[in-house]
């Protein structure tokens, strides 16, 4: 069985994932908040159901996401046509958000209980129709008691209530790795983080030992090499062998210079600085947030105050500079921003 997952960006979400993850073992995971990310993750997930074998039993799950009414019926639409076509397709959304209440009483596919969170309904959800975690139970359990007192504001239920505050805290927090440019590393870095808190739920006073202790689990996965260092500079190792693994695919060019354009990446200087001098045969080093807000970093060897001022009348040093782009339009699609920045660069003199 192909598995397609697509779930919400908080800690209910990726605690849908953390369960399929462990049933299903493996499988295509997105993450997507409301509006557009939702519209565009659905669209890739079709996309690649296109290009699967038809003998191929698929199970598309959506999580902790409320369709609006207009999604849903685009989506029922879109998987009918799939099973016309003679793929072997279930649909199942699994729900909790009043708001899908109308999409819920109109297909079969779409489940919704106010009454528990998704990954309390996901748990439930694979124990009814798989037979469950089975000795995993021991800390799936109660770890999702507690995203579920949490999510759905149990305060009654003290331990659980007080130790889903510091998993709330924990899962929100990640930003050592970007969620765009290494979407699945971000997933797994939150996923590992829910797993080691899981093993803190049985000690005394659980919740302030995993507080105590996030810090330095967040090193444990960062560290590869095994020699204790800083966060910031773990997470800029980290980051410079992630980028090293698809800088292919994020070079852009300025005339006989090369560079590396990262989207969302955000506090660049650290990595830009790390990643240049580790890769001497790139120049430069842009950043590009949400909101077409730029950095540029360099190394020496390119003025990106010049780049700066020409692409966006930003300006700064000739090695750190930014600007932003006023006709930048938000995407989730990396691609379309590198073609953006290439394009701008394409006409300086």
């Amino acid at each position: 069985m192909k598995l397609f997952h697509i779930s919400h960006t908080d800690l209910d979400g990726f605690s849908c994932q953390l369960l399929t993850k462990e049933f299903f073992k493996s499988g295509v995971f997105l993450n997507a908040n409301y509006g557009l990310e939702v519209k565009l993750s659905i669209k890739k997930v079709l996309e690649l159901i296109n290009n699967l074998d038809k003998s191929e039993e698929i199970f598309l799950l959506i999580t902790d996401l409320n369709l609006t009414y207009q999604e849903s019926k685009d989506l029922h639409k879109d998987i009918n046509k799939l099973k016309e076509e003679g793929f072997n397709i279930k649909l199942q959304l699994l729900d909790h958000h009043a708001t899908g209440q109308k999409s819920a009483d109109t297909y079969d596919w779409y489940f919704l209980d106010l009454n528990r969170c998704a990954a309390k309904i996901t748990y439930d959800y694979i124990t009814q129709e798989y037979g469950g975690f089975k000795d995993d139970d021991k800390w799936i359990k109660p770890l999702i008691n507690s995203v579920n007192a949490i999510d759905i504001w149990l305060d009654n239920e003290t331990f659980n209530f007080e130790f889903g505050k510091v998993l709330l805290s924990m899962i929100s927090r990640v930003r050592e790795i970007n969620n765009v440019l290494f979407a699945d590393l971000n997933r797994d870095f939150r996923i590992f983080l829910l797993k080691k808190a899981a093993t803190y739920i049985t000690k005394e006073n659980a919740n302030i030992q995993l507080d105590n202790d996030i810090h330095k689990l967040k090193k444990e996965f960062l560290n590869t090499s095994g020699i204790d260092d800083t966060i910031d500079n773990l997470s800029a190792k980290y980051l410079v062998s992630s980028l090293e693994k698809i800088k292919d695919n994020l070079t852009i060019h300025y005339k006989e210079h090369k560079g590396l354009l990262t989207y969302t990446l955000g506090s660049i200087s650290i990595p830009a600085n790390a990643f240049l001098k580790a890769n001497p045969d790139y120049d430069f080093f842009i950043d590009v947030g949400r909101k077409g807000n730029a950095s540029f970093r360099a190394d020496g060897k390119v003025d990106v105050s010049y780049i700066a001022q020409k692409l966006a009348k930003g300006g700064g040093h000739v090695n750190a500079s930014g600007a932003k782009f006023e006709d930048f339009k938000e995407t989730i699609d990396y691609q379309q921003v590198r073609s953006y920045i290439q394009n701008k660069l394409n006409t300086l003199n």
